[in-house]
């Protein structure tokens, strides 16, 4: 077989990631450890930095076209491992929100504990109150140990005493202390404000967990409603372990999962079913009944599978959940998956390259839906019938660049137009 054009391998991505299985908030198949202790010692150094690396160029500067840059910088290695590459799908999520975010070194640090300040502002950024806690970093907080509060995050504090998030009987903040999972899993509870009646009424469920019975009686409502919403789970050995500290990469999975059920998120959500090939950075999804074009970050995260992969691996039949930011998607992940999607396609592009059989006949052909001719190539591959036809030439004329129309069914081609 020959290649006809140099062809190059391209994703959607910037840069690339290392990505692996999905996983559970809180959940970590029993593989939770803090395997690097020195990451202790610093834990306050720089956390709430704002993604500014100076040219560092140890991490990774994502940018989304449709709202400037969005910096959010970690270390390749700093996310490999079985019991952390679960979370990098919900960590890649939480990006574009600027929500959790990672070192001024460029590392992410998912096995480092969490303190409960930390907590405080990831929820309170994840409900969308960042400009409101700016504007209150002067607030004279009445907790005992308000003077132990750093003042970067004085604000925050201000804002979750006002919305709620602490309980009418804590006089302490203890910013620096870690969070364990209980307390983690009942502050992200209470920053979605609308499960407070579902809490009530099941304080007194029973729980499946073994060790429930660490579980204090007025916390139940809240373990019971997480695992209902299914921002939470256990251990493969049925446990919750609710008091010990919550890593990063765990409170990244529970933080998306909770922003994904705040009041006002809907029109941030799409979901539904592909009815076509993505073209020119665009999913076509039926919701609701409706037809609806979806725009796609050409930096967009796209996961199927659990795996990253370019915009162009969805086929028709998959399902879809969509994260948007001014209307265009930065997320999109597959939920099911189709293996024989049986529709028929027609898709317009340029022709980028194409490979050839012995017998001097096309065998696949990798098709350029950028819509521009300078932009970075978006590519769509597609197999071709050994019965295939082309419409207004020979395969001499399918040069690189050149406008052609494919059409045929399953990304399998039957026929190529060339648009002269």
């Amino acid at each position: 077989m020959k290649k006809v054009f140099k062809t190059c391998v391209l994703t959607t991505m910037t840069v690339a990631m290392l990505v692996g299985g999905a996983g559970s908030a809180f959940a970590d198949k029993g593989k939770d450890r803090d395997d690097d202790k020195s990451n202790n010692k610093s834990s306050s150094q720089n956390w709430n930095n704002n993604g500014n690396n100076n040219g560092s160029n140890k991490g990774t500067n994502i940018k989304f076209e449709n709202k400037g840059d969005v910096n959010f910088f970690f270390n390749f290695s700093d996310l490999k491992g079985t019991d952390v590459e679960w979370a990098v799908k919900y960590i890649a999520s939480l990006s574009g929100k600027q929500v959790f975010q990672g070192f001024e070194d460029g590392t992410f640090r998912p096995r480092e504990k969490v303190t409960r300040i930390q907590a405080i502002v990831a929820a309170v950024r994840n409900m969308g109150l960042e400009a409101q806690a700016q504007q209150e970093m002067n607030t004279k907080l009445n907790f005992k140990d308000a003077d132990k509060i750093p003042d970067w995050a004085v604000g925050y504090v201000a804002v979750a005493l006002e919305n709620d998030l602490f309980f009418e009987t804590e006089s302490s903040v203890q910013p620096d202390k870690p969070a364990d999972r209980l307390w983690a899993t009942t502050l992200l509870v209470k920053s979605t404000k609308q499960y407070d009646a579902e809490v009530k009424a099941n304080m007194n469920a029973k729980l499946p967990f073994k060790d429930a019975g660490q579980i204090p009686a007025g916390s139940v409502g809240y373990v019971k409603v997480a695992l209902d919403h299914k921002l939470i789970d256990g251990f493969e050995d049925n446990t919750f372990r609710p008091n010990e500290p919550v890593t990063r990469a765990q409170l990244a999975a529970l933080l998306d999962r909770v922003g994904d059920q705040l009041p006002g998120q809907e029109q941030n959500l799409a979901s539904g079913t592909v009815t076509a090939y993505p073209n020119n950075n665009v999913l076509t999804i039926t919701q609701n009944g409706k037809t609806v074009p979806v725009t796609v970050d050409p930096n967009a995260f796209v996961y199927r599978g659990g795996v990253r992969v370019a915009l162009g691996a969805l086929v028709p039949g998959d399902v879809v959940r969509v994260k948007l930011v001014n209307n265009v998607a930065i997320y999109v992940e597959v939920t099911s998956t189709t293996t024989n999607p049986n529709v028929d396609f027609t898709l317009n592009g340029r022709v980028y390259s194409y490979d050839i059989g012995s017998d001097e006949k096309i065998t696949k052909i990798y098709v350029n839906t950028a819509a521009n001719t300078n932009d970075q190539p978006i590519l769509q591959t597609f197999e071709v019938a050994a019965n295939y036809t082309i419409e207004n030439g020979d395969r001499m004329s399918l040069i690189n660049g050149r406008s052609i129309t494919v059409s045929g069914t399953n990304r399998v081609v039957n026929k190529i137009k060339v648009n002269w």
